[in-house]
């Protein structure tokens, strides 16, 4: 199992396993599907919390509305570049948050909310997790 090997990460708190509803409810209001294996994360724990509370996955509820409104409210979509191509599915704790795209092998990107950049970080959510959680990647 994914959870399993978070878990040999560092310590977090996982949430409980995303129901088959909430995750077509995310999708629903996306307008999309979730990249496989983002989607496959969820189905193990809807959302893993890391120390502090910093939001490492955060749940189908909020990354259905943080995503509806980072692609809808019109000061976001006035002073930033469009993220209609990525779904955030994380925060570094900083204001700066991951997204994976829709497109390509669905890699994982830092999003910089100061200058809005977006900078590869990983092939994969698991990836990202593993390099986050060891110290490996910064933001």
């Amino acid at each position: 199992m994914l959870v399993d090997e978070i878990q040999r990460w560092g310590n977090v708190t996982l949430g409980a396993p995303a129901s088959a509803d909430a995750i077509q409810a995310c999708e629903a209001q996306l307008g999309h599907k979730l990249p496989e294996h983002l989607r496959q994360l969820l189905i193990e724990t809807n959302g893993i919390d890391g120390e502090y509370g910093l939001g490492l996955l955060w749940s189908t509820q909020r990354i259905a509305s943080d995503n509806a409104y980072f692609r809808n409210d019109a000061d976001v979509r006035a002073s930033f570049m469009p993220f209609a191509g990525l779904v955030f599915f994380a925060d570094a704790g900083n204001g700066d948050q991951f997204a994976v795209s829709l497109s390509g092998n669905h890699e994982v990107y830092a999003w910089n909310h100061e200058d809005d950049s977006r900078t590869w970080v990983a092939p994969t959510v698991m990836r990202y997790l593993e390099e986050w959680m060891t110290g490996r990647l910064k933001v």
